[in-house]
């Protein structure tokens, strides 16, 4: 019998406003987003690019952790397949479930949802050194991300679990679930970061209590240049990413231009990994074929160019802090300001 090998790295995505352009306000949002074909269903430029990347890198692990219904796999996984999109764990939410045991706190709550899956993810399979997750800021995912890994590499004891569950309005079963799960998960100081897709375009500065583990992204060229940074991806990997977003006609040079000088402003990339990057995309540019350039997209050294003016604009910007700490948060606190926040919302929309 043969033991499967650990991968090396593990990717952790959610879909609905991260990878996918997912509506979910009103009940006809719902009802749109369940009638989609799969070639309906759009992906946020760059997205489709970054997520092939990374699952072409040896040793990684792709898993969907998704809060869309299970009864819409079929054409989930129908609009991966036409992307090209490789998973290697595809978990859903069965709301119909819960709608047929009346739990219907639970269609939208999810950190009762989403936080014994990924500990179940985990340790379900052989344990990676290192994870990077992907969530978006539409509802909790920076909170469940950040609570998955404290609880990973031992910083929120098992007792303070239980509250935070509480202060979610877990049902019990899912308080059980997850207790359990956390007692069996793999440990470790393994979630290296966590990227967050402003879908609702939040301010950043909401973010800074979360440390610098945590990024929040405009969009998925800032994406790649974090994972750049984190030696996730290569050169010319970001500069196909980019070309991706530009043919999207959704986006201009200059907009991802000013995406690069943004996170170097924000302190989210150092400048001597930016000066780097754009000479080591001058050199994709002079080696790349000719044939590899179209007409309708600007030239790689015009790329190449760009962003190595911009980084020079920036020469007076201080270096990021050596010692990168994260804060040891009050998830209590934050889950009760999270759903005061959703009752809001839902308040507004009213």
């Amino acid at each position: 019998m043969t033991t499967a090998r650990a991968p090396r790295h593990v990717f952790r995505w959610d879909l609905d406003k991260t990878y996918l352009r997912t509506e979910f306000d009103s009940m006809r949002d719902l009802i749109k987003s369940a009638i989609e074909t799969a070639a309906d269903k759009q992906a946020y430029p760059g997205a489709t690019a970054l997520l092939r990347a990374l699952r072409a890198g040896e040793g990684h692990r792709v898993c969907i952790i998704s809060g869309s219904p299970s009864q819409m796999r079929t054409v989930l996984a129908a609009k991966l397949k036409l992307d090209g999109v490789e998973a290697d764990e595809f978990v859903l939410k069965n709301n119909l479930k819960n709608i047929l045991r009346g739990r219907f706190r639970a269609l939208r709550a999810q950190i009762p949802y989403k936080l014994p899956a990924l500990l179940e993810s985990r340790g379900g399979s052989p344990p990676a050194p290192a994870e990077t997750l992907f969530g978006d800021d539409a509802e909790a995912d920076a909170i469940i991300y950040c609570l998955y890994a404290d609880l990973l590499a031992g910083e929120v004891p098992l007792a303070d679990l239980e509250r935070i569950l509480e202060a979610a309005r877990a049902y019990p079963d899912e308080v059980e679930r997850t207790m359990l799960a956390a007692e069996r998960a793999p440990r470790g100081d393994v979630v290296k970061r966590v990227i967050i897709h402003l879908d609702r375009r939040s301010p950043t500065a909401g973010f800074r209590r979360f440390g610098p583990r945590l990024v929040p992204v405009f969009n998925y060229f800032q994406a790649a240049l974090v994972l750049y940074a984190d030696g996730l991806l290569d050169a010319r990997q970001v500069l196909f990413i980019a070309f991706e977003m530009l043919d999207s006609r959704q986006y201009q040079l200059p907009i991802l231009a000013n995406s690069l000088q943004d996170l170097i402003r924000r302190s989210r990339l150092a400048l001597p990994v930016a000066t780097r990057l754009a000479q080591e995309l001058r050199d994709v540019a002079r080696d790349a074929p000719a044939t590899v350039a179209r007409p309708d997209l600007p030239p790689f050294d015009d790329v190449a160019r760009v962003f190595t003016d911009r980084v020079r604009e920036l020469r007076g910007i201080a270096p990021l802090p050596t010692a990168e700490t994260v804060p040891v948060l009050d998830y209590v606190a934050l889950v009760d300001e999270e759903h005061v926040n959703r009752r809001e919302k839902r308040r507004r929309r009213a």
